[in-house]
């Protein structure tokens, strides 16, 4: 398929539905994830669709909320949350950052859950607000609508200042050579500075997130403790990272 009919189809879907993923566009134009993401990008960068994590929405929509996101493949971080909850224990100090799969790490704690958790992610305090034994620490900064969180020099500070037992990572692109990298700077360095303060670190992501990078590198597979996603940990999507040693949960 041409590309000028792919962007017709993507910009037909987007008409239609209203949002669209790059999984399923991947299916039904029968070409690579990464070939729908640069099409995506094309067609945000002549503002024609607003992209998102794991695909795009339509202009009609708001690209600055974070509820927006957190629709796109809903079920498939609620696996990854589901996954990561063997990991986390009472009296644990735990940092957890920005994105809608650590909101579905939050959403399934069990409600006897009794850890500090350290977070620069505001979406998170309604969700935490309803476990009585959980103390939540809050980071300063900047709040930055599109991801919701805060971020700048004052949360990196304030991150340092403490030791966690547990970072769990929220992640937008893996990839086997290029490692964990980000689409803002701000949000970058301030995963930075929970991974040099935690005593392991786990990323977590989707299978839309895998052999994918952005601008700015927040650090190598080498330096996690291991990789939660929403597949089988025997699925071949996984190889090259499995290749590489990374633990898979």
């Amino acid at each position: 398929m041409l590309k000028e009919e792919r962007l017709t189809h993507i910009l037909t879907t987007i008409k239609k539905k209203g949002k669209v993923n790059l999984e399923s566009l991947s299916s039904a134009l029968n070409v690579s994830e990464d070939t729908v993401r640069r099409d995506i990008e094309s067609l945000h960068s002549n503002g024609l669709l607003l992209k998102v994590r794991g695909g795009a929405i339509s202009l009609s929509k708001n690209p600055l909320s974070f509820q927006e996101r957190a629709h796109f493949l809903s079920e498939e971080k609620n696996i990854v949350g589901l996954k990561a909850q063997r990991l986390i224990k009472d009296g644990q100090t735990i940092f957890m950052d920005g994105g809608s799969t650590v909101c579905a790490v939050a959403s399934h704690l069990p409600a006897n859950a009794s850890f500090r958790l350290v977070t620069n992610n505001m979406a998170l305090v309604p969700i935490i607000s309803k476990f009585k034994h959980i103390e939540l620490i809050l980071l300063g900064g900047i709040y930055d609508r599109e991801t919701a969180v805060n971020v700048g020099g004052q949360t990196c500070a304030e991150a340092a200042k403490y030791i966690a037992d547990l970072y769990l990572m929220g992640t937008c692109a893996l990839q086997p050579n290029f490692g964990i990298s980000a689409v803002f700077q701000a949000d970058g360095e301030v995963k930075q500075t929970m991974l040099k303060n935690a005593v392991k670190t786990y990323a977590l992501g989707n299978h839309t997130n895998l052999n994918a990078t952005e601008y700015f590198k927040v650090c190598t597979l080498k330096e996690i403790s291991g990789l939660i996603t929403n597949l089988p940990t025997n699925d071949p999507q996984l190889d090259d990272f499995r290749n590489l040693g990374v633990p898979l949960i």
